[in-house]
């Protein structure tokens, strides 16, 4: 990749990783809030920790999981339909259904203003992380770099989704996001070496959290 294009490629994840795009991400805390509410995410230490299993072990790692394989699988349209149909079944609520659901579409619908073949190959519901998988890669935009943006992007979201809920001031959601650099780095880099057969979460804590969210009488967040 030469210098001008791998600017470029900068410029686009900076764009469609980048808060202002229209995609609504700002009114979801994927269970986050419940888990909050419940007392099971307190402080800063809480949330660094809870944001860390899940990228390990939890929702995180499917999205870098489906990510990838999106990405290197741009050009086939079967191979998107069947990442993009895994991808909805295995949301493991109602509410992640619909967040994974709406911000795919949304993602899709601001991206065309890069044009691209690849999205007359994308199914009409497809998750999110295929949307920005399938794109990144028909714009030759490097896998590790997409994947530890869309980590990036995601962590940040829930960092300031706890700012929100009071768990922490902004100084320390910074340092949380500081503190998992590394550990959004560890993860795009073992998830692009990954296939399909790599998908699977244990977080059951963080599940149920994103279950009985659905129930919560008051709340900020719509999952």
């Amino acid at each position: 990749m030469g210098e001008g294009l791998a600017t470029q490629a900068l410029l686009r994840l900076m764009a469609w990783m980048s808060p202002a795009f229209p995609i609504g991400g700002f009114a979801y805390s994927g269970g986050l809030e419940r888990a909050v509410h419940d007392r099971m995410v307190a402080d800063a230490t809480g949330l660094q920790g809870w944001i860390a299993t899940l990228l390990r072990h939890g929702a995180l790692w499917n999205d870098a999981v489906l990510f990838c394989h999106a990405w290197r699988s741009h050009e086939s349209e079967a191979d998107l339909r069947e990442a993009a149909g895994l991808g909805l079944a295995l949301a493991g609520s109602a509410e992640r259904y619909l967040e994974t659901l709406s911000l795919g579409r949304a993602f899709v619908g601001a991206a065309r203003a890069w044009p691209s073949t690849v999205f007359e190959r994308l199914p009409d519901d497809l998750p999110f992380p295929v949307a920005v998988g399938s794109v990144a890669g028909a714009q030759a935009v490097p896998a590790e770099d997409a994947m530890a943006a869309y980590l990036h992007a995601a962590v940040s979201q829930m960092i300031s989704a706890a700012i929100r809920l009071g768990v922490c001031g902004q100084s320390e959601g910074v340092a949380v996001l500081a503190a998992l650099e590394e550990e959004v780095v560890a993860v795009a880099s073992r998830a692009a070496s990954t296939s399909l057969d790599d998908l699977g979460t244990s977080c059951i804590q963080a599940e149920i959290a994103s279950l009985r969210h659905e129930t919560q009488h008051s709340r900020l967040f719509r999952s």
